[in-house]
């Protein structure tokens, strides 16, 4: 059984008011808001059965818009960075805004991070469901061809899915995620390093000192990005090591192995051992950036208080980032007899 509501979330500044949905069954209690498509909050049993938040965030719409950030929100038209904001389709070249020490961060200034979308679905059955759309026009940030773009969440059993599509009028570039801050001991806790993170990958990219990929894959092994086996973030992040000093911590790519068998795979994992609670990412895509909230600084306050460095950490799955820059690596492009699909699944449970 489960349950679906809906009530106000306030105003931005603009006037506009959003909702906030709120899907429940047994084990979870997950709330969502059309502002950004966010995920807002996440209440999931600790070792004791005691139901604690365990993401980042702000009691209402306007603490969002005014902190940015992406906090819990949908990312795109694409995920992570495209160096100088320049691509290239079928030998037309393109310019995208621009957010980030010249290059476009998670679609640009104003990405999907940043807009209301429109629920089409909100549902208790057969499983609470909150689908919502976007019509990113031909143009928007830079980027060609109208972009209809779909995103359900569905909570089933322990798990909140999330499914994404995309559909295209002219050739264009597509890598969509989401961006939940992650704090399972809750977020009146310091910080997240003595998380133990586990992530199923044998390569990480490299990345230059705007954070853009150099086009080398490297392995994990006998750096501090092997988390192969459960490592605490605390234990190797302050190491002197080029990629963690670009980063301010840890800010990277991790390929996946690809998959023969269908569906989503266990990407990454987390426990915190001071509540027993787990989350597992499970995914679609080929990979999935580990970032320890490095830019986290103190400047906004939500709940537990004020947000500082690694505050909290996020598994966003995604495609490579990059891509366009790097023809060895997975394209990005997606043509209009194509329909992007790509599943993030996150499951809570205990640990030992």
């Amino acid at each position: 059984m489960g349950e679906l509501s809906r009530e106000s979330f306030g105003n931005t500044s603009d006037g506009r008011s959003a909702a906030l949905y709120t899907l429940s069954n047994d084990v979870l209690r997950v709330t969502i808001t059309d502002f950004g498509g966010r995920l807002v909050s996440i209440t999931a049993p600790d070792r004791s059965g005691k139901p604690g938040e365990v993401l980042l965030g702000f009691e209402d719409v306007a603490s969002y818009a005014a902190a940015g950030g992406a906090f819990g929100a949908l990312l795109g038209r694409n995920a992570n960075r495209i160096a100088d904001g320049a691509f290239t389709i079928d030998g037309r070249s393109y310019r995208a805004a621009t957010n980030d020490r010249g290059s476009t961060l998670h679609g640009g200034p104003q990405g999907f991070d940043r807009l209301y979308w429109r629920v089409t679905t909100a549902t208790s059955e057969p499983r609470p469901t909150l689908a919502l759309a976007h019509l990113s026009p031909d143009g928007d940030q830079g980027f060609p061809g109208a972009l209809s773009v779909q995103a359900r969440y569905v909570l089933e059993e322990s798990t909140v899915w999330l499914d994404l599509e995309a559909r295209t009028t002219a050739p264009t570039i597509v890598s969509l995620s989401a961006h939940p801050y992650f704090n399972l001991a809750g977020p009146r806790s310091a910080d997240v390093l003595d998380h133990l993170v586990t992530v199923f990958a044998e390569a990480f990219l490299p990345t230059d000192a705007r954070q853009i990929p150099t086009g080398e894959i490297r392995p994990v092994a006998g750096t501090p990005f092997d988390f192969r086996r459960p490592t605490s973030l605390a234990e190797r992040i302050r190491e002197p090591d080029e990629q963690l000093l670009y980063g301010q911590g840890y800010d990277h790519y991790f390929i996946l192995p690809e998959s023969q068998a269908p569906g989503a795979r266990l990407a990454a994992r987390a426990f915190d051992p001071e509540s027993g609670r787990t989350v597992e990412i499970h995914t679609t895509q080929p990979g999935l950036q580990l970032y320890s909230g490095n830019h986290l600084n103190g400047s906004v306050a939500g709940r537990g208080g004020i947000y500082r460095q690694s505050a909290g950490v996020a598994f966003e799955p995604q495609a490579f980032p990059d891509a366009p820059h790097h023809p060895h690596f997975p394209s990005t492009v997606l043509r209009p007899e194509q329909c992007y699909r790509q599943r993030i699944g996150y499951r809570f449970g205990i640990g030992g």
